[in-house]
């Protein structure tokens, strides 16, 4: 799941299709993702004069767009800074504040791909701190790994009213103490607020990897939860043997508990699945219908509640008949978006520059600064591999470099990756975060 600042791009970027990017940039450029909840996104307002425009004029138009994004109602909150420090001090969002109680055992469609995940996860809500941690699930994105966090998460809630339960997402674990450290704020607060808990859910910590200190953080606050017994659940894209970049140490740590893994959905999964995604919107798919859609959607959980939700679109709006000829209209956009994707030359440089911190402006540039240089080969390597552009226009998406000079960086790249698995790791994260990013 991406990070709260990601999101709040992406709403900002959807919304240029009924605002000005001046409007956008007079009243969102200074407003700043705080929190990414189950169904609410906190952002922070500089004013009081500011805020009230947003709430009166542009809310409903924010919350639109997440809509548009999640394919479900997502609330905006609207802080101000004196009010931003307040809510850091709290405990981490509730994962089952907002509606998102949804996400339980009893909804979670279990299948041979899942269920050894599935029962650890029941294990770990039913006896928290024992035998089982940490728990460390990891499956490619959309596989429910974030489901069963949350079931965590409600789980002990219900059976230990009295627990501090925080859920993070590890990119604003990161976000949280940089700004932190540039703001010169007593670090105690914040290692108070993750280590004075009874269970601690971080998601997608691989994005820890390579971020020192972020690591040192983490490892002390595993260290101090670990030793009161709390227990302590992960969840990643990979096993923690494939984090390249993540410190020794806390690749130990993450391995001692139980890795569990999750595969996508077999056939008959991913027919329960639509049946179970159906009832929850109150319609029912025929048979021929179900069949359909399992065999064209394989993959990702996340697509199959989309088809659910845009054939019942279909046949809200459109007054259609739910049969495999309606299905087939009704995603062919999203089977077509599956065989056809390719990134744009843009998207790539925008990730590979939040990937190293970099303005997207420098690696379009001359700077021949060792880093910017680096991230820039990187940039041109990957737009070679995941578009259909040639040498001469990958340079024109760089200042107008000659082909040859791509042709370079390219083959240093793929050089420095025989000798760097990092490197392949690296590449392989913001391979990721491009395919995450429609």
């Amino acid at each position: 799941m991406k990070s709260a600042a990601d999101v709040w791009e992406k709403v900002k970027s959807l919304m240029e299709s009924t605002m000005t990017a001046v409007s956008i940039e007079t009243w969102f450029g200074d407003v700043e993702a705080v929190a990414l909840e189950d169904t609410r996104l906190v952002l922070c307002v500089p004013t009081e004069f500011k805020r009230n425009i947003i709430r009166t004029r542009f809310q409903a138009g924010v919350e639109a767009a997440l809509k548009e994004l999640f394919s479900f109602d997502v609330d905006v909150a609207l802080l101000l800074p004196e009010e931003r420090d307040a809510y850091a001090h709290q405990t981490a969002p509730s994962p089952a504040a907002g509606g998102a109680e949804r996400y339980t055992f009893e909804r979670f469609v279990v299948g041979s791909t899942n269920k050894f995940a599935f029962t650890a996860a029941q294990k770990v809500a039913d006896e928290p701190g024992g035998a089982y941690n940490p728990l460390f699930i990891y499956g490619q994105s959309g596989l429910g790994k974030t489901h069963l966090l949350h079931a965590i998460a409600n789980r002990v809630r219900q059976n230990h009213p009295g627990f501090r339960i925080l859920y993070i997402q590890s990119e604003d674990f990161v976000n949280e103490l940089i700004g932190n450290l540039r703001r010169g704020k007593d670090m105690q607060e914040f290692r108070d607020k993750y280590r004075l808990v009874d269970l601690f859910l971080m998601d997608d910590v691989q994005f820890i990897a390579g971020k020192d200190s972020s690591e040192e953080e983490l490892f002390h606050t595993f260290n101090t939860l670990y030793e009161q017994k709390k227990q302590i659940v992960f969840t990643s894209d990979r096993p923690p043997h494939e984090m390249l970049r993540l410190e020794q140490r806390l690749k130990t740590r993450f391995e001692q508990g139980l890795p569990a893994d999750i595969q996508p959905p077999d056939y008959e999964t991913r027919v329960a699945l639509l049946k179970n995604k159906a009832l929850e919107r109150g319609i029912s798919l025929p048979d021929p219908v179900l069949s359909y859609v399992a065999e064209n959607i394989t993959s990702n959980v996340r697509q199959i509640e989309g088809v659910v939700n845009k054939i019942m679109a279909f046949q809200e709006l459109m007054g259609a008949q739910v049969d495999v000829e309606t299905t087939i209209r009704a995603v062919r956009d999203i089977l077509r978006a599956k065989e056809n994707f390719l990134p744009s030359a843009d998207t790539v440089i925008q990730e590979v520059a939040r990937f190293y911190e970099l303005d997207a402006a420098a690696l379009r540039g001359q700077s021949q600064n060792k880093e910017i240089s680096t991230a820039r080969n990187v940039a041109m390597y990957i737009i070679r591999e995941m578009t259909q552009l040639s040498l001469a226009e990958i340079g024109q998406q760089f200042g107008g470099r000659h082909h040859s000079t791509v042709l370079n960086s390219i083959n240093r790249v793929e050089k420095m990756m025989k000798t760097q698995p990092e490197l392949m790791e690296i590449i392989r994260d913001i391979t990721n975060a491009v395919n995450s990013a429609y």
